[in-house]
């Protein structure tokens, strides 16, 4: 029976990944701001910024899965949000690889969450593959440096970094707060509503880090996208349709989006599609490869 340590464990995709892992029998403990060592899933605290690890947390664990991180399209970008985002993910991998090197055994494996922005928030015709160069703007050297803190690890155990997309779940994430005013017939396109929209099912996802754990012949960088590609205007009218709602609101303006959100907005006005295909290849197969559906089961 493997230990899984997952940094983030309280949040959409760590609750999901959770669950999972235990009825897949594995012993899952979390990291976070405070400890709960007798709760059904024990929880041990670690404190980034002044680089505490509560060594309880290292002993016999066999994998890691990174997912703490502030929520990239919360706040506005500061200079001071920005230093939070890479202190979050980067600079929280960091603390935890010296924890361990301290400690004097690492991991089997250390599995990161990573972003499909590592191309950048653009709109063009590419199909974006993990071979493929990072951009240079905001989100896609945020990005590289998440990755960079990943690759650190190497030296010491085999390391995935999972590029996602767009996170559908009912509970939290964007789904909800786009389907809010689709309840009541305001589904509208998003800017220009040409940028596409990579998405990824909750349950999709957290079974993406299942196969990353069991897989041990994986390495690298992998893309997490639903096969089927869909543009903003698509996914807004499927959101009215989900809930028998006409679809002929004017679209939202860019510019208000941008004066609302800053440099952040151009995370909903621009997009690409990228490829699983290398995800699909070592093994993996999506339960919930199309929007309608996946929209219908987790809305309906």
């Amino acid at each position: 029976m493997e230990t899984v340590l997952i940094t983030g464990g309280s949040g959409l995709v760590g609750n999901h990944l959770t669950q999972l892992l235990l009825k897949k029998g594995y012993i899952v403990r979390h990291l976070g701001r405070s400890a709960k060592a007798d709760a059904p899933v024990p929880s041990f605290k670690w404190n980034i910024e002044t680089g505490f690890v509560d060594p309880q947390a290292l002993e016999q664990v066999d994998h890691i899965v990174h997912l703490s991180g502030a929520g990239i399209a919360d706040h506005r970008w500061t200079p001071e949000r920005i230093r939070e985002l890479y202190d979050s993910r980067s600079g929280a991998a960091d603390v935890l690889r010296k924890a361990f090197k301290e400690y004097g055994t690492f991991p089997k494996s250390f599995i990161s969450a990573s972003g499909i922005n590592y191309y950048g928030a653009v709109t063009t015709d590419h199909i974006f593959k993990e071979n493929d160069p990072p951009a240079n703007d905001t989100i896609g050297k945020l990005t590289q440096a998440w990755e960079a803190a990943a690759d650190a690890w190497t030296p010491h155990c085999r390391v995935v970094k999972l590029r996602t997309s767009v996170v559908l779940a009912r509970e939290g994430g964007a789904l909800p707060k786009l389907a809010t005013p689709a309840r009541f017939g305001l589904s509208a396109p998003l800017g220009s509503g040409k940028q596409w929209m990579p998405w990824v099912h909750i349950d999709d996802l957290a079974r993406a880090y299942l196969h990353a754990i069991q897989h041990a012949d994986m390495q690298g960088a992998y893309n997490v996208a639903a096969p089927e590609s869909v543009c903003n205007r698509d996914f807004m009218r499927e959101l009215a349709h989900v809930f028998h709602k006409p679809f002929f609101v004017p679209n939202v303006p860019g510019f208000a989006i941008r004066a609302l959100l800053g440099e952040s907005a151009n995370l909903i006005l621009e997009g690409s599609r990228a490829s699983s295909a290398k995800l699909v290849v070592s093994g993996f197969e999506f339960r919930h490869p199309r929007l309608d559906a996946a929209m219908k089961e987790l809305l309906q």
